[in-house]
């Protein structure tokens, strides 16, 4: 793990155009914690073991390595992050050199290196949400929570990041909460999907809180809009 994070903040000009420099909140160098170090045990549970099993399986032996992405998913979905037990785990279960998988975690940001709270909150500001008013959500979120990216509400309920696409662009801005997307939001909007979260209420309406389904137009479907698909014998060529 031979990178560094990113920790200051500063203001500079392009053009006439102020802008601000955001910093990562990712941890790319590991230290050890109470929480994370190499004393702290980690092994699968008997289900996610099966799960392992099941994965490795789909590689030929000597390719076994490539197992190495899901299996760290999977330990990060049992523990809740991806520890340095968890890594050291993976590698030893696949014959990976330790460093091989340390390399692995610490390069996809879908790997949580902290301990997280209940809700992974991930804020996306790329362009086309900044366009449609990330900003706006970003601080709808932070004003609420009381917490900037990188950090955890006290009570271990939110976690809050700035991420790059997460590819709902048609959709923008957008939030993910853990592997759920809410899209088309405003910063009312946004509030309102953290008090039902903070009132312990399961998020049954996911995607689109505009009234939308899916990415269709915002003014309904604007194609194949019969309820039976056309047979394809009345729009092509009999001998083809």
């Amino acid at each position: 793990m031979l990178s560094r994070s990113i920790k200051t903040s500063s203001i500079f000009q392009i053009g006439r155009t102020t802008m601000s420099k955001r910093y990562s909140s990712i941890i790319s160098v590991h230290r050890d914690t109470p929480e994370d170090n190499q004393n702290i045990p980690f092994e699968f549970n008997s289900e996610n073991l099966k799960r392992a099993q099941e994965i490795i399986a789909k590689y030929p032996p000597q390719y076994k390595k490539g197992a190495c992405m899901p299996l760290l998913d999977l330990g990060q979905r049992q523990l809740g992050f991806t520890s340095i037990s968890v890594m050291n785990y993976v590698a030893k279960m696949l014959d990976m050199p330790p460093m091989r998988v340390y390399e692995v975690a610490t390069f996809y940001t879908m790997y949580n290196r902290k301990p997280m709270g209940k809700y992974n909150l991930q804020v996306c500001t790329t362009t086309p949400c900044q366009l449609c008013g990330s900003d706006g959500i970003m601080k709808a979120v932070q004003d609420h929570l009381g917490i900037k990216p990188g950090q955890t509400t006290p009570d271990k309920l939110f976690t809050l990041q700035e991420v790059e696409c997460l590819g709902a662009c048609v959709n923008a801005p957008m939030l993910a909460v853990n592997d759920d997307y809410h899209e088309d939001l405003t910063p009312e909007a946004t509030v309102d999907i953290l008090k039902q979260l903070q009132a312990g209420k399961e998020l049954t309406k996911i995607g689109p809180v505009s009234g939308r389904e899916s990415c269709e137009p915002h003014s309904g479907r604007k194609v194949l809009l019969n309820a039976e698909p056309n047979d394809i014998r009345n729009f092509t060529r009999a001998d083809l």
